[in-house]
């Protein structure tokens, strides 16, 4: 069976692989586009197990929320090398994964790698994009926020993303962009400090109290000393108690009731790549 130039540009539209791959994929087939497509895709799987060992640590974090604000995703598409992270086709391809987590409204990462994506699971099509790529690919994180108001932030160089959402509709774009990169910035651990586990706290005061006994403070003096190390820790890593970064004189809680006395946070999302 002959096959055109058109039949190669299909499969390499289809498939993502380069053109000398499809070329050779369609004349092993006998130009039979659905064997071709295979022929690409065990290759893949090929490429995937030959580099299973390595370390996928570059990458794209990327966030995105639904038209009506309502819902957001985060997802991590990792690689081998920031070549490859930069590459246009690459974060196309982490963005078209976002936006079917998007479309799906997805929960968890493994129902993510199932949603079917051009004929194949999600999961399948990273390991074909493997062999498109020469690179180990892994779609290693995944994370949905839903609120009245949603809003996204990815970093320049799509290393680190954010999601947060609001109780209130209707909030003004410059403010959940602020608080947003606030997320970003500063990296808080929780809301505020109801929403810190007690044990998390629990081994905070320890921590304190173990500090201060080695400085030589008085054993009775230690709940106080604490209590009050405590408080500082929760400006550290409490959203609504953070300084807010472009003014250092109010925290983010006073930022969001300047803009609305009833408007808070319900919900946050961070990842960044360490590399």
């Amino acid at each position: 069976m002959s096959f055109t130039t058109a039949d190669v540009v299909k499969l390499r539209k289809v498939s993502g692989a380069g053109m000398m791959d499809c070329k050779n994929a369609l004349k092993d087939a006998d130009g039979d586009f659905d064997k071709a497509l295979e022929i690409i895709r065990e290759k893949g799987k090929l490429i995937a197990n030959k580099r299973a060992d390595r370390d996928a640590a570059e990458g794209v974090a990327l966030a995105k929320v639904t038209a009506d604000k309502k819902f957001g995703a985060l997802v991590v598409l990792n690689c081998e090398t920031d070549f490859v992270a930069k590459n246009e086709s690459f974060v196309a391809f982490a963005e078209k994964i976002l936006d079917a987590a998007l479309e799906n409204k997805v929960e968890s990462l493994e129902a993510l790698k199932a949603v079917e994506l051009d004929g194949s699971t999600i999961e399948a099509q990273v390991t074909e994009q493997t062999g498109v790529t020469g690179e180990k690919l892994d779609l290693s994180y995944f994370n949905c926020v839903a609120g009245e108001s949603v809003v996204p932030y990815i970093h320049p160089g799509n290393k680190l993303a954010t999601l947060v959402s609001f109780n209130k509709e209707g909030v003004e774009e410059q403010v959940g962009k602020d608080v947003a990169m606030q997320i970003a910035a500063m990296a808080p651990i929780a809301i505020d400090e109801k929403s810190i586990p007690q044990a998390e706290i629990d081994k905070e005061l320890e921590f304190a109290k173990e500090k201060y006994r080695k400085e030589g403070k008085p054993e009775a003096m230690l709940d106080k000393i604490a209590q009050g190390s405590l408080n500082k820790w929760y400006k550290d890593v409490t959203l609504l108690n953070q300084t807010y970064v472009k003014d250092g004189k109010i925290s983010i809680k006073d930022f969001l009731k300047q803009n609305d006395p009833e408007l808070t946070v319900t919900a946050f999302d961070r990842y960044t790549l360490n590399v």
